[in-house]
């Protein structure tokens, strides 16, 4: 019992990570539409600005708030030089700009920083700590913190604050909004700088655990399964659908994967995934959209 406590908890508090860069999806998607694919390649953009900095002797402190600006900068600046003049066009065409972005930006982050292979240090040891008799990874609980805290800050912003209210009347109704005199370009920039900084969050904590690697972009594909099972529109569904995702994955590796030869973990989120699209395809917390005709 000990043992299959000690997988469902690192599952759960991996799912939470996993949920980080589903975050980044929500937002956009919900704001504008767009299934923004270059999440991961800003993950990994973010990362690797910071370590590369704290490797030029600048000061953690001072690396993070560039970091941090360079993110906002990056996520409003797609939104007004990109996705903006295409505000009008397909989801294909939206989901296509992304995808050739995503490579951009990793060019870009090769041509600044270079190839090679960093270790991220955020200062947290990542050692076992026993909590009634059951052994949790120190780090995993730190990042499922953060990760906690994130959430609820979003939460705050989407149900408390003027932008939030703004969000959301987009998300329902674009034109609607717009008759009301909300600023379409305005919540879009401020959605895609929000995003920028849950990227900075996620590739910080996802380069600690893996090290900052150019591989780190592909973490944008332990989203997909998260984005499907939550929704596309939901942030809280975002947490519920990576703890359903990190637990599944980690007790099919060891209780599946010996039957089957192995590798279960890689594969098993998308059969989940699968399922859900035939039972309930707007996910757990999805929106189904309603068409008038």
């Amino acid at each position: 019992m000990s043992f299959f406590l000690e997988v469902l908890i690192g599952g759960l508090l991996a799912g939470v990570m996993y949920s980080m860069v589903a975050i980044g999806f929500v937002l956009i998607y919900k704001a504008s539409g767009v299934f923004n694919f270059a999440q991961g390649a800003m993950v990994l953009f973010s990362a690797l600005t910071y370590v590369s900095l704290v490797e030029r002797d600048v000061s953690p402190w001072l690396a993070l708030g560039i970091t941090l600006a360079a993110m906002l900068a990056l996520g409003a600046g797609i939104e007004r030089v990109v996705l903006r003049r295409l505000a009008n066009r397909s989801p294909l065409t939206l989901f296509m700009a992304t995808l050739g972005l995503s490579f951009i930006i990793e060019g870009a982050a090769q041509a600044l920083w270079g190839a090679q292979v960093h270790g991220l240090e955020l200062g947290i040891d990542d050692l076992p700590i026993e909590i009634g008799g059951v052994f949790i990874s120190q780090f995993d609980v730190f990042a499922a913190g953060t990760a906690l805290l994130v959430v609820a800050s979003l939460t705050l912003l989407v149900s408390r604050t003027r932008l939030g209210i703004a969000l959301r009347a987009v998300a329902d109704d674009p034109v609607a909004a717009l008759s009301l005199g909300i600023s379409l370009p305005r919540v879009w920039g401020a959605v895609w700088a929000i995003a920028g900084v849950v990227a900075l969050i996620a590739g910080l904590l996802w380069g600690a655990r893996t090290g900052v690697q150019f591989s780190l972009s592909l973490v944008v594909l332990k989203a997909l399964p998260v984005l499907i099972i939550g929704g596309f529109t939901s942030v809280t569904g975002t947490i519920a659908a990576g703890l359903i995702v990190g637990a599944g994955e980690k007790l099919a590796e060891v209780y599946v994967g010996s039957l089957v030869g192995g590798g279960t973990e890689g594969w098993f989120p998308y059969v989940l995934a699968l399922a859900f699209l035939v039972v309930r395809p707007t996910g757990l917390f999805g929106e189904a959209s309603v068409e008038r005709v």
